[in-house]
């Protein structure tokens, strides 16, 4: 099944929509926020994503009151609170549309995950997102899945912290609103996981499962070759977090791609998926190439006018501009029709 974005069809083993996930990389600073849509933009992706939260929307009054940091860059540290770092690190709706205009003008695609009721009418409503993508954190949300059904918007659901029946659930929910415009994404929500943590075969069963929708790859893993990996599976879209800087100060830039990795990233998925092809076995080399590579049948001496073919006079060698070594059958007890040199293709036009 082909799902849509603004014109672009998304289907497994197409080539792959890329998501550099901003997220809060920003660090609260939209001059940053403006380099990272550039240089995500040169690199070849095709889209941005930030995360609409606030400190409202995304802990309760238990976490703050905690102080439990996710992140290790603040875990042991006492100069910072988790809500004043959410404060800091949050997108405001205005400075989201500011950077969806900068966007548009550049020519990639914006949109952000959102973490409530607001922030999904907000996207769709001013923001016009092209699509929404929702957190791994919700997808056993099913309230909140189904009123982001309900927009009628092409929905690109993660899939970390789930088991197989969470993840039917979710999809029946979705369907159940009458959307069925879904793209699925395997995803392991440890930051970076280990490599026997990701199990990208999942890619795979998910196609089996849920054959009507797409499946691609929301990754946190160090590195490129991870979700290179996955378009050799089908993956139709691979979402990757994105930093100018791996050592820059903040939650996510330690398991993101630097201009170096995305743009591998890009270019590798390109490659890889034009490498893929189609499973239909046929020729792809032209006639001259396949016969300057294959093999004729030769004489290993000259033969006279009249002489009558044996197997111990016969040898092949390239190229294969004569009869091909599968007739010798046909060749042998033939007579020759006029003198034939040593170690030259034979004709059939040759021998009676």
């Amino acid at each position: 099944m082909k799902i849509d974005i603004k014109g672009r069809e998304i289907q497994n083993y197409a080539k792959p929509y890329i998501i550099a996930e901003l997220g809060s990389n920003h660090n609260g600073d939209m001059e940053l926020a403006k380099k990272l849509i550039e240089k995500a933009k040169a690199c070849g992706a095709d889209c941005v994503k930030f995360q609409s939260w606030s400190k409202d929307t995304i802990f309760s009054k238990k976490t703050y009151e905690e102080n439990y940091f996710v992140a290790d860059d603040y875990r042991n540290r006492t100069d910072h609170t988790l809500e004043s770092i959410v404060e800091e690190y949050s997108i405001s709706a205005e400075e989201l549309l500011q950077m969806k205009a900068f966007a548009d003008n550049i020519g990639i695609e914006c949109t952000s995950t959102p973490f409530s009721p607001d922030e999904v009418d907000f996207l769709v409503n001013e923001m016009e997102t092209p699509f929404i993508k929702t957190a791994s954190m919700d997808l056993n949300n099913y309230p909140f899945l189904t009123y982001i059904a309900k927009k009628g918007k092409p929905i690109v659901l993660s899939t970390g912290l789930s088991e197989l029946y969470e993840i039917d659930k979710a999809i029946r929910t979705i369907e159940e609103a009458g959307n069925y415009n879904i793209i699925i994404l395997h995803c392991v929500s440890i930051y970076p996981p280990k490599d026997e943590q990701v199990n990208l075969r999942r890619i795979e069963s998910l196609q089996k499962l849920y054959p009507n929708y797409p499946v691609g790859f929301s990754d946190h893993t160090l590195g490129f070759e991870v979700p290179l990996a996955s378009v050799a599976l089908g993956s139709c879209l691979i979402e990757k977090h994105f930093t100018l800087d791996k050592e820059m100060e903040g939650w996510d830039h330690k398991v993101s791609a630097n201009e170096e990795d995305l743009k591998v990233i890009v270019a590798g998925a390109k490659k890889i998926w034009k490498a893929m092809g189609t499973s239909r076995i046929s020729v792809q080399e032209d006639t001259e190439r396949k016969e300057s590579f294959r093999r004729s049948i030769v004489l290993k001496k000259a033969l006279k006018k009249g002489e009558v073919i044996t197997r111990d006079m016969l040898d092949f060698k390239r190229p294969g501009e004569g009869i091909a070594p599968e007739h010798i059958d046909w060749v042998v007890g033939r007579t020759t029709k006029a003198d034939i040199k040593a170690d030259f293709p034979l004709q059939k036009e040759d021998l009676v």
